[in-house]
């Protein structure tokens, strides 16, 4: 007999009725239907020995666990109606072997981010509009329960030593938590979600991100090797950008991936995947981006993707590029191609290298080959606004000429931005490169016109 099996039959035994829902008679007092889900609950994981079962999440467990709550429930309050019961038992498993009251918010497709502003203010993002959830946590208590089982997944911990945390969910959505006493109305979480499955090119086109012409510049690069910096603010798609271009990656290349919390899903089969570690308890044993930069050297990379450039690895990154790792990748928070270089000026010298202005400026501009630009525009439309090619030095300026971009026309009834994606009619200097790698694109694909309009 299994240890679940052995569980229902101790309650078979043990449980007695007499739990009752306002309005219901039952057990001498009515009790709230919250009140009824912490009992049940708080009798499953009394009887049933979690600690020893394994894989949690695999559908048969699931289900011996849902029989074990019907028949609580069943002992506890046979007069809750068929809507209730099924709420209660989803709930309470949810609350078992999920994350309590996000599960129904991470089930809804329609969900872009979830922001959880202490126990009682939960938000969402739907379609580019951000409103009021009903969701709502039982008290601080129960927040920091379910942010604990999400970052202690992945072998990470927040508590008043260490009161902020990036973490990522099974699917791979990203999650900050940050605590009090830092956070002062309670427990702050933030959820930016990423489909177990990936965007591919295909929805990004039907999503008008970009025009089929600056797709298929953009897979030249790829496919050339050519070192890409995407560039844009928060939310705008950075990430899912990078991991939708990753795909025209050769499936024979080797590629090593760095984030601080793993959200990137490269579908090649030689990827080694790398992670930075906080410090413990005791402050030490940190790793930082720059650490797994430099060991990332010296394990024969083809192409490595830094998920997000924020910091001293940037010299590291831009070193890389320069000797013999062309075709990697990265990300970096800036509104425009030029802040973007602009970025990465500041990042290095916040790593304290005391580099001359040009000397710096001459590292950026020949690792650098291709600056993609992502914005988040009103409405919530996300376009990629400037695919622009970087050049060379002139004196102490860094050349750049913008080869496509998205011209903003207005506002529609529904406060949406709408445009029009233009070809500027520069040629890239880059074009006899993609030749040699074999890429030959169309003659008229640079001509001076307008490619698409929302």
């Amino acid at each position: 007999m299994s240890r679940l099996s052995q569980g229902l039959s101790r309650l078979n035994s043990n449980s007695k009725p007499g739990f009752a829902l306002p309005g219901q008679m039952g057990g001498g007092q009515n009790k709230s239907f919250d009140d009824l889900k912490r009992h049940i609950h708080g009798k499953l994981v009394e009887k049933l020995d979690f600690s020893r079962v394994k894989d949690l999440q695999s559908d048969a467990l699931r289900k011996d666990i849902r029989r074990v709550i019907e028949h609580l429930c069943d002992t506890e309050n046979p007069l809750l109606n068929r809507m209730e019961r099924e709420r209660l038992i989803d709930e309470i498993l949810d609350e078992t072997l999920g994350f309590g009251p996000l599960e129904a918010l991470l089930k809804d497709p329609t969900i872009s981010d979830i922001m959880v502003n202490g126990p009682h203010m939960v938000y969402v993002e739907r379609r580019g509009k951000i409103e009021k959830s009903d969701i709502k946590f039982r008290d601080n208590e129960h927040l920091l329960q379910i942010i604990d089982r999400i970052v202690s997944k992945i072998g990470r911990r927040v508590d008043e030593t260490s009161p902020m945390v990036d973490a990522r969910l099974p699917d791979g959505s990203r999650v900050n938590a940050i605590i009090p006493p830092l956070a002062l109305d309670g427990p702050t979480v933030s959820i930016r979600r990423f489909g177990a499955t990936p965007l591919k090119l295909e929805d990004l086109l039907n999503y008008k991100a970009f025009s089929p012409e600056m797709a298929m510049l953009m897979e030249a690069c790829i496919k050339a090797r050519m070192n890409v910096l995407i560039s844009g603010g928060t939310g705008c798609g950075k990430t899912t950008l990078l991991n939708t271009l990753s795909s025209f990656i050769p499936n024979d290349e080797r590629v090593i991936t760095i984030e601080d919390a793993a959200e990137l899903q490269l579908q090649q089969e030689h990827v080694v995947r790398l992670e930075t570690r906080p410090p413990n308890i005791e402050g030490k044993g940190a790793v930082t981006t720059r650490d797994l930069v430099k060991n990332a050297l010296r394990m024969r990379p083809e192409r490595i993707i830094i998920g997000e450039c924020r910091g001293s690895e940037a010299l590291d990154m831009l070193q890389a590029m320069n000797t013999g790792h062309s075709g990697s990748m990265t990300t970096l928070h800036a509104n425009a191609p030029r802040e973007g270089l602009s970025r990465l000026e500041t990042m290095i010298m916040m790593g304290g290298f005391e580099l001359p202005v040009k000397a710096m400026r001459q590292q950026i501009a020949s690792a650098v080959d291709v600056i993609i630009q992502a914005n988040r525009l009103q409405g919530g439309p996300r376009k990629v606004t400037y695919i622009t090619e970087v050049l060379n030095m002139e004196q102490d300026v860094i050349i750049m000429q913008d080869i496509f971009k998205y011209k903003q026309l207005g506002i529609d009834q529904n406060g949406r931005a709408f445009g029009q994606f233009e070809a500027t009619g520069v040629r890239p200097t880059f074009v006899p490169r993609l030749e040699q790698k074999g890429i030959k694109l169309p003659s008229n694909l640079f001509q001076e016109r307008v490619m698409m309009r929302d």
